[in-house]
């Protein structure tokens, strides 16, 4: 009975034509259908996907890759632990783990995503179908990360919206309200920067378990957030590439502009000092190294799945190696000079509250005839008289002795430093509401920068799948964006500093380990690291050597093994705990994580985990349906018969280029029918013979 063959039109690419009918519907007793299918529908090796975005230009994609690298931690992070782990000393491991654990990884990802052209679902699944849950592990933790990070970009808009005064005094939070009631009492036991944050930005409750209704204005900065993310990656690369170049460069001229005007600020030197001052003893602890490789493994984005996506838009001629370096040394000394910036700053604050303090004090040792003390006793008295006082008189004056490296030492990170300690010391600059302008501009170009990029690995993720491919990319970006800003609403209540907290703690650290912990093994020893080695030789035309052998394939993988396994035992040992505010005392208070929200984390850490093993195990037990691309013009053969098994056993030359322009299909695999070469057709009884462009003869 002859089979009707049906029309051709935009298929997947594994489709199959029965294998007794022709192309135009006519019958033929014996024959094949080979389906040709590269990545993206293309049929030339070397030649870019039709349908794969691409970068307009080498700059929009070094942007692109600092822009989401270079991010918030650089700013409040990284100068943090350079004070609290040995000042300069602390260059050392970090610049190690930069070269041992840091840059190899992010090869990997560079490389593995420029060679096959796919998003981090599509790699992983190539490399080993059982692997595609390292892809669907990526994008779930991904989105709880994208979920905060956006929160803290509206808590800068909050700030920036009102730092547009006129003058310093009306700054809001210059001074404490005026009231004469707990509100006033509230600021004075804390102070004007720390109220107007868990106050009047915040609303901060008592404890995680009383957030309380949404607050509007922050429900509002949100919505506004969203929106703006949603217009920047909504076309991807397409509409996100233009936005880097702002989002890229502006840090750095804001980072300038502090720089050379804090510079010139009494204290500076001081504060600078105090950051890089080598603390050698500090190199034997090893809490020291671990922090050193975990600031590297997060600085870089890794193990989001996003450097995969920038890397599978750039041609496969890339020198991938060059790019890794250069960002890489540009991440690092963007870290130290934001560092230097930072403290510049702060070595001025700290300046102008020793003053403050020395006033203070000499006033106090005045009014109680101590030391000779006189009210207009000049501040270099002070310091030379007040290591003589007895200790019993310090003490029962309550004097702290005023010195810039007790100011120094009340170090802050986080949302601590850049709306509290950094707020504060820009009350100090002239004129104020211009530095609090660009420098939460500069906290928003960073954070969006990093957002693009956080979503842009999620987005890829998704836009791979070939159920979501029916909608276009505006449709599909505005439906996460939306789920993500309802689910966001949570950040917005009085617990939202606590909620987020837990999930910057538990939702991007374990997950991200892990899966980067996976990236490795499975590229370096499942899809083998000889074949990866001549992957990057063919397009960069350099042969990665020893350096990165060992480093890929045995270095790496154990520091991100120490990292993952102390982060376990960390948690573990040490119950987790957030920061309360406690409105009666003025300030916040460590409290322990009620049993419920423990179990979320749990869930959250679970849920950026089992994908890998769910994955697996459907696979390897054939419950679950494999869907993989066949790409690089790779021809998979779907069935022979005794007349054709000879020909298909010989490698087949396949020439697009020469093949007739009617067999490439846009929007479906092109489809060869091949019959009997000895075969006589049915119609008229003459040989059938193909064109000698598409089939070579098998030799006899």
């Amino acid at each position: 009975m002859a089979a009707k063959a049906e029309p051709i039109g935009p298929r997947n690419g594994h489709e199959l034509a029965p294998l007794n009918t022709r192309a135009d519907g006519s019958e033929r007793p014996h024959g094949v259908t080979i389906v040709l299918q590269g990545s993206r529908n293309s049929l030339q090796r070397d030649a870019p996907e039709e349908d794969r975005a691409a970068w307009s230009g080498k700059l929009q994609f070094f942007l692109s890759i600092i822009g989401y690298s270079v991010g918030l931690g650089n700013i409040w992070r990284f100068p943090y632990l350079c004070q609290q782990n040995g000042g300069g000393a602390f260059l050392i491991p970090f610049f190690i783990m930069l070269i041992l654990e840091g840059i190899p990884l992010f090869l990997i990802e560079m490389a593995i995503g420029q060679k096959m052209r796919l998003g981090s679902l599509g790699v992983w699944n190539t490399i080993h179908p059982w692997l595609g849950g390292i892809g669907i592990a990526s994008c779930v933790v991904t989105l709880f990360v994208a979920l905060y990070y956006n929160v803290i970009i509206t808590w800068v808009f909050f700030y920036l919206f009102n730092s547009i005064r006129l003058s310093a005094d009306q700054l809001p939070w210059a001074h404490c309200p005026q009231d004469n009631g707990t509100a006033e009492a509230e600021c004075t036991k804390a102070s004007a920067t720390v109220y107007y944050w868990y106050r009047e930005a915040l609303d901060a409750s008592p404890s995680i378990e009383e957030p309380g209704a949404p607050r509007w204005w922050i429900v509002l900065y949100l919505l506004l957030a969203w929106i703006i993310v949603f217009f920047i990656v909504m076309k991807g690369i397409q509409s996100s590439g233009k936005v880097v170049y702002f989002t890229s460069l502006f840090p750095y001229v804001v980072l300038t502009i502090f720089f050379v005007r804090g510079i010139t600020l009494p204290g500076s030197a001081d504060g600078i000092i105090h950051m890089y001052k080598p603390k050698l003893h500090k190199l034997l602890d090893p809490t020291v190294w671990l922090d050193a490789a975990t600031q590297v493994f997060y600085s870089f984005g890794l193990a989001f799945g996003s450097l995969i996506a920038f890397g599978s838009y750039n041609t496969p001629n890339n020198n991938c190696v060059r790019d890794v370096l250069l960002v890489s040394v540009c991440n690092a000394l963007t870290a130290i000079y934001a560092s230097v910036v930072i403290f510049s700053i702060l070595g001025f604050k700290a300046y102008t509250m020793v003053e403050k303090c020395i006033t203070k004090e000499i006033k106090v040792l005045a009014m109680h005839h101590i030391g000779g003390f006189m009210l207009n006793s000049t501040q270099e008295y002070y310091e030379e008289q007040y290591p003589n006082l007895p200790n019993n008189v310090t003490s029962a004056l309550n004097l702290t002795g005023c010195a810039m490296s007790k100011q120094l030492d009340e170090a802050a990170e986080g949302t601590g430093l850049a709306f509290i300690v950094f707020t504060q010391a820009i009350l100090k600059l002239t004129p104020a509401p211009f530095w609090s302008i660009i420098f939460f501009l500069m906290l928003l170009s960073l954070g969006l920068g990093s957002q693009i990029g956080i979503m842009e690995g999620m987005l890829c993720t998704i836009f791979d799948i070939d159920f979501f491919k029916r909608f276009s990319k505006p449709v599909i970006t505005g439906f996460v964006c939306t789920i993500c800003f309802f689910v966001g609403l949570i950040f917005t209540t009085g617990a939202g500093e606590y909620w987020l907290k837990m999930f910057d703690s538990f939702a991007g650290t374990i997950g991200l380990v892990v899966i980067a912990l996976l990236e490795m093994i499975a590229v370096i020893y499942i899809y083998g690291h000889e074949k990866f080695s001549n992957d990057i030789y063919e397009m960069t035309g350099y042969r990665p050597g020893l350096y990165w052998q060992i480093t890929w394939r045995y270095v790496g993988p154990f520091i991100v093994s120490c990292i993952l396994l102390s982060s376990l035992i960390f948690m573990l040992l040490n119950p987790p705990t957030y920061g309360a505010w406690n409105a009666a005392e003025g300030r916040v208070e460590k409290t322990p994580y009620p049993s419920w929200v423990l179990g979320i984390a749990v869930a959250m850490i679970l849920a950026g985990v089992l994908p890998i093993p769910v994955v697996l195990l459907l696979r390897r037990f054939q419950c679950l349906a494999l869907d993989v691309d066949i790409h690089q013009g790779s021809i998979r053969r779907i069935e022979t018969t005794v007349s054709t098994k000879e020909m298909m056993s010989d490698q087949d030359v396949i020439s697009p280029e020469s093949a007739p322009p009617a067999q490439l299909l846009p929007d479906a695999a092109a489809k060869f029918t091949i019959g009997d070469f000895d075969g006589v057709d049915s119609s008229d009884e003459r040989p059938t013979r193909l064109p000698t462009s598409i089939v070579r003869r098998p030799k006899k």
